[in-house]
């Protein structure tokens, strides 16, 4: 059934901005990131309150750094997190975050309730390979 009347143009203008955000997704090559840390667990309520609440300066600087679809997920004492990246220079964003004075305050509230798996102790959260992804198998 064709669209008609007053609902037509909302339902263009809704069209448009769906292929919008599609052809924007597609076209800036998304990286898929899994992380993986362990959360202490005399610190979780503290954790999840934390997240439940986020600050929204933190917000702001995530979305700046072109980081997309972040959420992350508790299984027992792990933390897995699963963001997309959809900026051209990811180690520049990811300076960027570290230098905002809000973030740091929240690393400062944050890193205190987690602790590191990286065995060689380079980075905080530590990066998993992406061994599996819908993309290309329909």
């Amino acid at each position: 059934m064709p669209i008609r009347g007053k609902m037509r143009k909302p339902y263009l203008i809704a069209c448009l901005i769906f292929l919008t955000l599609s052809c924007t997704e597609e076209q800036n090559n998304v990286r898929r990131f899994g992380q993986v840390i362990k959360v202490k667990p005399e610190k979780l309520e503290y954790y999840k309150e934390l997240h439940a609440h986020p600050w929204p300066c933190v917000l702001e600087r995530i979305k700046e750094a072109n980081i997309r679809n972040y959420s992350i997920f508790l299984q027992d004492t792990l933390l897995f997190a699963y963001f997309e990246y959809v900026g051209d220079d990811f180690e520049a964003d990811m300076k960027k975050i570290a230098a905002d004075t809000c973030t740091q305050r929240w690393w400062k509230e944050t890193d205190p309730c987690q602790e590191s798996l990286d065995p060689t102790g380079k980075s905080w959260w530590l990066n998993m390979t992406e061994v599996f992804h819908t993309s290309g198998h329909d």
